[in-house]
């Protein structure tokens, strides 16, 4: 099967996007966007484990944010597929984007425990599990892109900040939980329309939606009782 990549590209230091195609024969129904990628070579592309594990690869094709290696050709629409780099991050070069945003909103809702993790009389094993849950996202971005709130920069941060804050509010500290949900309530809660456009965009399957009921839950409406 033969399929067209329609690329838009990029050069580095560069502002000007340009449409490239690239022919590529597919030998294999499993062929993937990102086996098209390698075998084409020319366009520059972040990949690391290409087992849908990392992330990296995250990108819109056919106008759809999706991981490069999870989206397979036969899949697609028609045998011209489009393929942007996410177009809520800067771009470097080609499909290669800035993401710290990400990494810098994480630092700012300080997603790491100073003790072990302990949610109380607030049903334990319900917000482990769904901790557990939210540990399954990889920062890919996808949520972000379909997101009509966020914007890198903005005081709402966004679903890719939603998982990790989970384990946050399990903090043993009584202090350390108000000073935990108040964030969650100025960077989550008050800027989410709920749209919940993320639900069905996460290439994990995380469910969003429960994520955000639960935490608002914990953050908003419930106080945790010591």
């Amino acid at each position: 099967m033969k399929y067209t990549l329609k690329v838009l590209r990029k050069a580095p230091g560069e502002e000007k996007q340009y449409w490239q195609d690239f022919e590529y024969e597919s030998e294999s129904e499993n062929d993937t966007v990102a086996s098209a990628l390698l075998k084409i070579g020319e366009v520059k592309w972040e990949c690391s484990c290409l087992q849908k594990k990392c992330g990296a690869c995250a990108m819109v094709i056919d106008n759809i944010p999706r991981l490069a290696c999870d989206t397979k050709l036969s899949d697609c629409k028609s045998e011209t597929i489009t393929v942007q780099p996410l177009r809520k991050f800067p771009v470097i070069s080609d499909l290669v984007v800035d993401r710290s945003i990400l990494y810098r909103n994480l630092e700012t809702m300080k997603t790491w425990l100073s003790q072990d993790a302990d949610f109380g009389d607030a049903n334990p094993d319900k917000y482990r599990e769904l901790a557990y849950q939210g540990s399954e996202c990889i920062q890919c971005g996808c949520c972000l892109e379909v997101c009509p709130n966020f914007y890198p920069g903005g005081s709402f941060f966004g679903m890719a900040s939603v998982p990790l804050t989970m384990r946050l509010l399990s903090e043993t500290d009584r202090k350390l939980y108000m000073d935990n949900a108040k964030l969650y309530r100025k960077h989550i809660y008050s800027g989410c329309g709920k749209s919940l456009a993320c639900k069905d965009i996460c290439p994990r399957k995380i469910d969003t939606e429960k994520l955000l009921v639960n935490l608002n839950a914990l953050a908003v409406w419930k106080r945790k009782k010591k």
